[in-house]
């Protein structure tokens, strides 16, 4: 999941998903425009309904070279052929996580708006660190409301890309893009669009455009 040398789109998916039904929203989104990954966030979801999930929905991703990671679930990402996983502060330790996926898997890191904990998790193995909520959220309950700024010192600071979330829309990614994000990862904004996920990254892909 290396960065482009432009802002690129991560998506979330929504904590609860028909598998089957959502896979052709997913396969309209991910046609739409360019995205780089596809997090699958299962919230409160046991191992088989996780191992449907990603049965379905990870090839829809790979064959058109979008990186499908695991929210939290490390311990499933390469039995199941996934390219990677995501933790956050309070699920395992980033380094417990590199060494269950592996040298090659993908390891995105949690940092809410902490440079220390950035600082850590790239030590640590991590590919990708995320900042974050930007912006209040409706996905997830915001801790740390951290400013652009802490994008643009990561850029000039280290070469590991950097991930913005939290709230964040074709209104309000602007900042954002200016501020040197590798990715832009969402979540609402896509799914929720009144005309359809599909338009929901075109509209977001057109704004980091104009940004830029």
């Amino acid at each position: 999941m290396a960065p482009a040398d432009a802002c690129r789109i991560y998506l979330i998916t929504p904590p609860a998903l028909d598998p089957q039904r959502f896979a052709a929203l997913l396969a309209a989104a991910l046609d739409a425009a360019d995205v780089a990954a596809v997090q699958l966030r299962l919230k409160d979801a046991g191992d088989d309904v996780w191992r449907r999930a990603i049965d379905v929905l990870r090839p829809v991703c790979q064959s058109r070279d979008v990186a499908f990671l695991l929210n939290d679930r490390v311990d499933l990402a390469r039995p199941t052929g996934c390219d990677g996983a995501h933790v956050g502060q309070e699920d395992m330790p980033a380094r417990d996580a590199r060494r269950l996926l592996g040298p090659d898997l993908t390891l995105g890191v949690t940092c809410h708006g902490s440079r220390d904990l950035a600082m850590q998790a790239g030590e640590d193995g991590a590919d990708y660190v995320a900042f974050g909520a930007f912006y209040p959220s409706s996905t997830k309950e915001v801790t740390a409301l951290p400013g652009p700024e802490i994008l643009q010192w990561w850029s000039e600071m280290m070469e590991l890309p950097s991930c913005a979330i939290g709230g964040i829309t074709p209104e309000n990614c602007a900042p954002l893009v200016r501020a040197r994000a590798d990715f832009l990862a969402v979540a609402g904004c896509v799914w929720n669009h009144p005309d359809g996920p599909a338009a929901g990254v075109k509209a977001l892909s057109a704004a980091i455009g104009a940004a830029r």
